[in-house]
C-alpha cells in the first residue's frame, strides 16, 4: 500500500508540475496573443488599406541569394523579424479609432515612447519595447497623424531586431514613416 500511495503522490506532484508550466506559458505569451488581434480588427476595413507580412514571408525572403552588402543586411535583418503590419487611412473616423486602439496598447502592452515629432500638421509617435540591449527591440510601434496627405499610419513590427537596422528595411520595403523611422534609428544610437 505505501508503494501505491507513493506512486499516487508522484503522479498528482507530475500533473500539478505540468498545470503550473501550462499556466506560466500562458501568462508569458498573452501579450504576444494580445498584440496580433488587437490591430488585426483593421484588416479589411474599408479606407484602410493594409499590408502584413507574417514570419513565414519573412523566412521565404531570407533565403534569397544576394551579391551586394546593403542587400545582405537586409536579408540579415528580415531573418529577425515576426511580424509586420502597416494599416494607412485617410478617414478621421477610422484614424480615431486608431489612435484609441494605438493608445490603449501602449498603455496594457507597457511600451516606452522613443520618439515624438510633431511639425507642419504632422504627428509621429514611435514606440518600443526593448530586448536584451539598449538598442535591441522586441517591439515597435509607430503612429503618424496628418502630413501632406492628411493619412494616419500605424505600424507595428515585431521580432528581435536592432534599431540601427530599420533604416535598411524601411528603404527596401518603402514603409510609409520610413522617414520617421531613420531619424528615429539615428537618435537612439547617439
Amino acid at each position: 500500500m505505501n508503494n501505491q500511495k507513493i506512486e499516487f503522490l508522484k503522479s498528482k506532484q507530475s500533473e500539478i508540475m505540468r498545470k503550473v508550466i501550462l499556466s506560466l506559458v500562458l501568462v508569458l505569451s498573452t501579450s504576444t496573443f494580445f498584440a496580433q488581434s488587437v490591430f488585426d480588427k483593421f484588416d479589411g476595413q474599408d479606407d484602410i488599406a493594409t499590408v502584413i507580412v507574417n514570419k513565414k514571408m519573412f523566412s521565404l525572403l531570407s533565403k534569397m541569394e544576394v551579391k551586394d552588402k546593403e542587400t545582405q543586411q537586409y536579408v540579415n535583418l528580415i531573418k529577425k523579424l515576426d511580424n509586420l503590419k502597416v494599416f494607412v487611412t485617410s478617414s478621421d473616423k477610422k484614424a480615431d479609432e486608431m489612435k484609441a486602439v494605438s493608445e490603449k496598447y501602449i498603455k496594457t502592452a507597457s511600451l516606452e515612447e522613443l520618439m515624438r515629432v510633431t511639425e507642419k500638421g504632422k504627428s509621429v509617435k514611435i514606440f518600443v519595447k526593448s530586448g536584451s540591449t539598449e538598442s535591441q527591440i522586441r517591439e515597435l510601434m509607430m503612429f503618424v497623424e496628418g502630413g501632406p496627405k492628411d493619412e494616419s499610419v500605424l505600424m507595428s513590427l515585431t521580432g528581435d531586431f536592432d534599431l540601427n537596422e530599420l533604416s535598411i528595411l524601411t528603404d527596401k520595403m518603402n514603409l510609409p514613416g520610413g522617414a520617421e523611422l531613420k531619424k528615429a534609428s539615428k537618435a537612439k544610437s547617439k
